[in-house]
């Protein structure tokens, strides 16, 4: 596989991106409506002050956090450069690093954002949703073009179905997750997607560089 060239990666200014990983870590253990503008100031190791420079109000936080999230996907395609890089590649670095980004997030988060702030967890999960969806787009048009999907493929209806079922493996009812880890509910639903699209040379190749990738890392 030909290797992927990083690009630079985006500065962020250190003190709001301290705000936001803060704000991260706290609702990863806590939840929403759970934790201080006090705690989140102690885990930035700011103060008050600092704080608001950045920050109006909760609802401000809860926004730009989610901004913060939506970003930081996007970094991905940032540091890569994935011209003239195979379509299946470039779907195994993306998924790599949503799988390694996303695995340890508390489905309580989406939970207390649906609960407390239902308009703007909405306008999030719809955003995510169209980047996604316009990538997805992208990659199976390439696929195609290079020979590894196939020709007869519904781009949209295909691109649709991957996004259904990114949200069918965030919910806790199909998928436990005391019983289902999100890199091992991932891994399978990325399998079961690349085999339904992929011509037989596309999964051969499939076959080959999955065997060099770890849905599971830790770091």
């Amino acid at each position: 596989m030909k290797k992927a060239v990083k690009k630079q990666i985006i500065n962020i200014d250190p003190v709001y991106k301290s705000i936001m990983e803060a704000v991260r870590v706290l609702a990863n253990t806590r939840g929403f409506k759970k934790f201080a503008i006090e705690n989140v100031c102690q885990k930035a190791g700011i103060n008050q002050e600092t704080f608001y420079k950045y920050i109006d109000d909760e609802n401000d936080m809860v926004s730009k956090v989610l901004e913060f999230e939506r970003e930081s996907f996007k970094v991905i395609f940032a540091e890569y450069d994935f011209e003239g890089i195979n379509a299946i590649d470039i779907l195994l670095t993306v998924s790599k690093e949503m799988s390694r980004n996303y695995k340890n997030i508390n489905p309580s988060i989406s939970f207390g954002l649906k609960t407390y702030y239902p308009d703007l967890y909405q306008e999030h999960v719809q955003k995510r949703i169209d980047f996604i969806f316009m990538k997805i787009k992208i990659n199976i048009e390439k696929g195609i073009n290079q020979g590894m999907y196939r020709e007869d493929l519904s781009v949209e209806l295909v691109a649709r179905l991957y996004i259904s079922r990114l949200i069918d493996i965030h919910n806790p009812d199909f998928f436990p997750p005391d019983r289902f880890s999100f890199p091992m509910v991932f891994e399978v639903m990325f399998d079961s997607f690349v085999r339904s699209i992929a011509k037989p040379e596309g999964i051969t190749y499939f076959e080959e560089k999955i065997k060099t990738v770890d849905f599971d890392l830790n770091s």
